[in-house]
């Protein structure tokens, strides 16, 4: 069947994708979070074009088409913007075929719950509130494993206030307890020197991986330290060019891969990102840094690749915006999350008040 409409729903910090096929099948999808109404026009200017009209299968092809073909606009926007056509094609799709998306991905029909680690995106809280919340989230749902926020973003060596990550590592290790997964995350903040510096603070109290640690766009840098810790290094986050990730896995800047579903172009992509790590031996821990449904798309792409990190990224603040979306409400239990299971596809119910609320277009 070809596609015959898009449909965008956007409010300014996320949009919602629906795809109309001929015969009136239907799948929803979304764009990466924020600024997302640019997005959403984005989407009607350089993504609904090569989509409609479009055998609604060929998602490869309409991925192809549409980086080769807006190559004057390479980047973040179009990438996010196709994310959102993508994904609700996959969701038409298992929807046809009464079947969870990472099924058709040659996942398995009733997927386990996934592991989580509790991510922190917090950098204005002291090291021993930070380790005391986490103590009270390891109590109440079950985490066996934390990210926290080390340095600044793109701090130039810099840190929160002085000494807070020299604090922060040691008082969430002695927390929490030795038998629990702490990763961190350096957000770009450092030049190669004082990353190991962190990085040998962080393999001392028997940490995880350690996340961009270097300004994400200097590989360079980032392969030194690769190649001076223990520890595996992670990254790929912000990433949305294929052959950048390529690069990245063959001068192995990074140990783990991290493609986000909304910011790469959606899962065809991601999926793409993954294969290059497994290929060379590395993981993939993609990036999903709240609840939206970026999460459950990357619940989906960790059920059926070969090469998933141990653990789910799963954000620990709160995000109203997030939880109105669509139902059932996504929480940990016992350290797992379990899929959504209202439907095939996605498995979700989209909130029929957030459309209400949003901004629709139509192509």
């Amino acid at each position: 069947m070809k596609i015959a409409s898009i449909e965008t729903y956007a409010q300014q910090v996320v949009t919602l994708v629906r795809v109309r096929s001929e015969d009136g099948a239907e799948g929803w999808g979304q764009t990466a979070p924020y600024s997302a109404d640019i997005t959403a026009a984005v989407l009607h200017r350089h993504v609904a074009p090569h989509a409609l009209g479009r055998d609604e299968a060929d998602i490869p092809g309409l991925c192809q088409d549409v980086m080769e073909r807006e190559y004057k606009y390479p980047g973040s926007y179009v990438c996010r913007a196709l994310a959102g056509v993508e994904t609700a094609l996959w969701d038409l799709r298992a929807r046809r075929e009464n079947r969870p998306v990472c099924a058709l991905l040659g996942g398995p029909e009733q997927p386990e719950p996934v592991p989580a680690y509790a991510s922190s995106m917090r950098r204005d809280i002291t090291p021993t509130d930070e380790a005391a919340r986490l103590v009270r989230l390891r109590d109440e749902f079950g985490y066996r494993a934390f990210k926290i926020r080390v340095g600044k973003e793109c701090g130039h060596d810099t840190d929160a206030w002085p000494g807070r990550t020299e604090e922060l590592i040691p008082t969430v290790r002695d927390a929490v307890g030795s038998d629990c997964t702490i990763h961190a995350d350096g957000n770009s903040c450092y030049t190669p020197g004082r990353a190991i510096e962190v990085g040998r603070l962080l393999e001392a109290n028997g940490c995880g991986h350690f996340e961009e640690p270097c300004p994400y766009w200097e590989l360079e840098w980032t392969a030194e330290v690769a190649a001076a810790l223990d520890i595996p290094v992670a990254g790929g986050e912000q990433d949305t060019d294929l052959a950048q990730f390529r690069r990245m896995v063959r001068m192995n800047a990074v140990d783990i891969v991290q493609p986000d579903v909304c910011y790469v172009g959606g899962m065809e992509r991601a999926r793409a990102a993954s294969a290059m790590a497994a290929e060379r031996g590395k993981l993939c821990t993609p990036h999903a840094a709240n609840r939206s449904l970026v999460t459950v798309f990357t619940m989906h792409l960790l059920a059926a690749i070969p090469n998933p990190g141990p653990f789910m990224e799963f954000s620990i603040e709160p995000t109203p915006w997030a939880e109105s979306l669509f139902e059932p409400r996504l929480e940990a239990v016992e350290g797992r999350v379990p899929f959504p299971e209202l439907g095939p596809g996605w498995g979700v119910n989209i909130r029929k008040e957030w459309l209400e609320r949003a901004e629709m277009r139509k192509s």
